[in-house]
């Protein structure tokens, strides 16, 4: 049993086939999946997803990249959808310095609105980080997150850093990446981080793990994570599934 805790089916990649796309995880043993908004766009439709889907369940938040695109009116929205009952998290939300459509002093002012309003709804966080690790622990910490506590999503730093994340009561999810033959820090976090607070994800479409990689990632290959990081850490591919799923219910308070 697997638990895709972070997947955009509400993507323009899989208008042509997502019920196959879902029926595919299914076959592979994906239980679970949170489809994470992000704009006017996808937001709308992860809840729409959620609401025709049992057991997938929605986040909302407003992306770093388009933080120059958010006001006050997109900030109550995002609250008013948090209170439907499908909807588990707040995010993804962060800084993203890769990109520059959106000034840093713009994104860091929307990433600490999204985390007030995630405690104002007691609801936890996802975060994307993006060349920005340190600014968001700052930020993070400031904003006594850990209040909420979070995820970090498709966590690509260093093992340094993993237990900052701990003890603000966040859990380290990988993707991808750890499947990768050139990505030694993945690797080492998949086999450190203590395993109540592992997670695994896709972030499909994007981040494909091998041997898929340049092409279209899809939940089911939410599989192929969990394979490489229980070979890492020596353990049956099936009890690491069960373990990531039941942190992953925990987490975001589903039955």
């Amino acid at each position: 049993m697997l638990f895709d805790t972070h997947v955009h089916l509400n993507a323009r990649q899989f208008a042509e086939d997502r019920e196959e796309t879902i029926q595919r995880a299914r076959d592979a043993g994906v239980e679970y999946m949170v489809v994470v908004g992000f704009d006017h766009e996808t937001i709308p439709l992860a809840i729409e997803i959620a609401e025709e889907n049992e057991h997938i369940y929605a986040a909302v938040g407003w992306h770093p990249v388009d933080a120059i695109d958010m006001t006050e009116k997109e900030l109550e929205w995002i609250e008013r959808l948090s209170a439907h009952p499908k909807v588990v998290a707040i995010g993804e939300m962060g800084l993203d310095y890769h990109w520059d459509k959106s000034p840093k002093d713009v994104q860091k002012q929307v990433f600490r609105q999204q985390i007030a309003l995630a405690k104002k709804v007691n609801m936890p966080v996802i975060i994307h980080n993006r060349e920005a690790t340190e600014d968001i622990i700052e930020i993070l910490q400031e904003e006594q997150a850990s209040e909420v506590g979070g995820i970090m999503h498709c966590y690509n730093d260093s093992i340094e850093y993993v237990q900052t994340c701990l003890d603000m009561d966040f859990y380290i999810s990988l993707g991808g990446p750890v499947t990768f033959k050139n990505a030694p820090l993945p690797k080492e976090v998949a086999k450190q981080v203590p395993l109540d607070r592992l997670l695994i994800e896709t972030d499909a479409p994007f981040l494909a793990p091998h041997p898929y990689r340049g092409k279209r990632n899809e939940p089911a290959y939410v599989a192929r994570v969990a394979e490489d990081i229980a070979a890492l850490r020596e353990m049956d591919v099936e009890e690491l599934g069960n373990i990531t799923t039941e942190n992953a219910k925990r987490f975001f308070k589903v039955n």
